[in-house]
């Protein structure tokens, strides 16, 4: 097997890994992320209405929090992948 090729089969690996942790997560987890995305997108129109200082504030300050929000959901939602799959 080609250097590339392996490589090929670790990513789908971990897309296979990451997709099935993501069905096990709860809803609730998921609620967070999709409140500071919805946080994001007030930011984007407040900027397109032309209240550009506040739009801005309020978009980036989604986006930190979006991603943050999102590392807690995929943490979690890895862990548990693990338990699930690992535990006896």
């Amino acid at each position: 097997m080609t250097r590339s090729s392996h490589k090929v089969w670790v990513f789908v690996a971990c897309v296979v890994a990451v997709s099935l942790a993501a069905g096990a997560a709860g809803a609730a987890d998921k609620a967070k992320v999709d409140e500071q995305t919805r946080r994001v997108e007030q930011g984007a129109k407040q900027i397109g209405q032309g209240e550009v200082g506040a739009g801005f504030k309020e978009m980036f300050s989604g986006v930190g929090h979006t991603v943050a929000e999102g590392a807690k959901f995929s943490g979690k939602a890895m862990g548990e992948f693990f338990k699930k799959a690992f535990s006896s």
